[in-house]
């Protein structure tokens, strides 16, 4: 006998509602339950920032989020970045400007974070970019576009 709990889950923009364990992570519920794979699978251990999604504006990882805790909140996913006509975000724009990528699997929740990065008014230099975004590795080393994307997207959003 499973015990399972109805959640109604307000995903970019729109509401869903899942039928999952308690124990069921954010990050499993976007991927294995909506079918949301944006949001990567690092290290399953809040190390590598991959899962970076926001709620309600802030960055978290979802990895580490159980799905029940976000109910009722707003979760946007990288998928939920562009607006409503396909237009890319100014920092999904920086990013292909500035080849701010290698192999990409870090890429969505770099953005996620670049993101929150900008809008809580810490892109003011590079080693402030560089710290805010610290949680989020890269095994590529695309570090330095990465920035540059950064501050770049941050120029034009203000």
């Amino acid at each position: 006998m499973t015990n399972e709990t109805i959640l109604h889950l307000d995903v970019n923009g729109q509401t869903q509602t899942l039928t999952v364990e308690p124990r069921v992570t954010l990050l499993d519920a976007l991927r294995d339950h909506l079918e949301l794979t944006g949001t990567k699978k690092g290290c399953d251990q809040g190390q590598c920032g991959a899962c970076t999604v926001h709620v309600d504006g802030e960055r978290v990882l979802s990895c580490l989020t159980l799905a029940a805790q976000v109910e009722g909140r707003k979760i946007t996913t990288i998928e939920g970045l562009s607006d409503a006509g396909g237009d890319l975000h100014p920092v999904q724009e920086a990013f292909l400007e500035h080849d701010a990528f290698q192999c990409g699997y870090c890429t969505p929740g770099q953005i996620m974070s670049a993101v929150a990065c900008i809008r809580e008014g810490h892109a003011g230099s590079d080693d402030e970019i560089r710290e805010y975004m610290s949680g989020n590795l890269c095994r590529c080393g695309a570090y330095p576009h990465i920035v540059e994307a950064v501050r770049e997207a941050a120029k034009v959003m203000s």
